[in-house]
């Protein structure tokens, strides 16, 4: 690869990677909104709640349908057309003069959701050379760090304007400055085969995609059960006010950053060894910070460690199911999507059960016991599976170029 292609290949990660930035900030950004929302369109905030809900949950069913029923279409037309969906559902909600029709386009963010991130978070192998694909996978992945951080604040920022609808419009925009810079860098992407259900049925058979889907299942459940309710724990367990609130978050939020770029270099040392260490750290982690409420600084340092694994456990996981496709990243990335948007929703409800019940204090306990359970899985039955598929360091080694079609095994 050329210099100059290289550079190009670089800018079309950049395009991509914004992509996912504004995806991830916009379905999270209207947490924020909720109270504004449901006194502006005259709703109760547990209904206007739907909004959120109702986006993962069509992200998880559109994951599968969208990598079946494109599989044959150059992954370049697919990646700006979800794109273009993105624009279009973040102006439709811009603009909603109703509830009902703000929630359709949430659900149509939901289908670009899924869509971009089964096709979009496998793509860096078909645009850098194979060595730097983990890398470049990282960029891409930073986007939902970055949202994560910019996503409250900028919430919080938009509801003390008085309009809520200024931050779709900060979405819109956004993504269409995603669109421009896909439509003039991404290369034509062909198709590598055609995917059915059948395959995606059949990747459920392959034992290593069984290990990875079900521990990406108990990781991202641990992460929601705990993560969701971090801001009551810091208001009430530690005793911090809002704006310390808010630096905590932010301080997880930058932590999680340089995890996931730093988890781009271990993981080309040990996929196995980085996914379990930080599961691992994780739950001593999220044991400890109720142990340590009573200090301020103790419970920020166990922030900065939560935050950095936590960096590291999406794109570790996403490189997991990308090695352990037959059929491809695509394969994998779909049911991999479908898998955390609904561990997502049940971590959630699980975490809500365990504060109604036993406590914030409970709920982080439950939250460590889910995450080291997962690890126990992964490391347990990773190292009887490990000798079938090698441990490759790419999310999908293939030729870089415009008309590669072939992955590498």
């Amino acid at each position: 690869m050329t210099s100059s292609a290289e550079r190009r290949g670089w800018l079309s990660v950049v395009s991509v990677a914004l992509g996912s930035f504004v995806l991830v900030l916009s379905e999270f950004l209207p947490i924020g909104l909720l109270p504004a929302i449901a006194t502006d369109l005259d709703v109760p905030i547990g209904t206007a709640g739907l909004m959120v809900v109702a986006t993962g949950l069509v992200g998880a069913v559109a994951a599968p349908v969208v990598t079946v029923a494109t599989s044959q279409l150059d992954r370049r037309v697919v990646l700006v057309a979800l794109t273009v969906l993105l624009v279009v559902a973040d102006g439709l909600a811009a603009i909603a003069p109703t509830f009902g029709l703000l929630l359709v386009a949430r659900m149509l963010l939901g289908v670009g959701i899924g869509g971009f991130w089964a096709i979009g978070a496998g793509i860096a192998g078909r645009l850098v050379k194979p060595s730097a694909t983990i890398r470049a996978t990282s960029f891409i992945t930073a986007g939902v760090s970055v949202a994560t951080v910019v996503s409250l604040p900028l919430g919080a920022f938009v509801s003390s304007l008085g309009s809520w609808r200024l931050g779709f419009v900060i979405g819109g925009v956004l993504g269409l400055v995603a669109l421009v810079l896909q439509l003039a860098m991404l290369p034509s992407i062909p198709a590598v085969q055609r995917v059915r259900f059948g395959t995606l049925g059949a990747l459920l058979r392959v034992p290593r995609a069984r290990v990875g889907l079900i521990a990406a299942a108990f990781v991202f459940a641990a992460q929601f059960a705990a993560y969701t309710y971090v801001a009551p724990f810091l208001q009430q367990l530690v005793g911090v006010g809002p704006d310390t609130v808010t630096l905590a978050l932010l301080v997880f939020g930058v932590a999680g950053i340089v995890g996931n770029f730093a988890a781009g270099y271990t993981l080309n040392r040990s996929v196995l060894g980085t996914i379990g260490a930080s599961k691992f750290v994780l739950a001593a982690a999220v044991v400890a910070l109720p142990l340590l409420a009573h200090s301020v600084a103790g419970v920020f340092a166990l922030l900065v460690v939560w935050g950095l694994v936590w960096g590291a456990l999406p794109l570790g996981m996403q490189t997991w199911m990308s090695t352990a496709s037959p059929g491809g990243s695509e394969t994998g990335l779909a049911l991999f999507v479908t898998t955390i948007q609904l561990a997502i929703a049940a971590g959630s409800v699980l975490g809500g059960l365990a504060v109604s019940t036993v406590g914030i204090a409970g709920d982080f306990w439950l939250s460590a016991a889910i995450a080291v359970v997962g690890a126990v899985v992964l490391v347990g039955l990773g190292l009887r599976r490990s000798s079938a598929v090698p441990q490759v360091a790419a999310a999908e080694v293939v030729d870089p170029t415009p008309t590669a079609s072939t992955p590498v095994a």
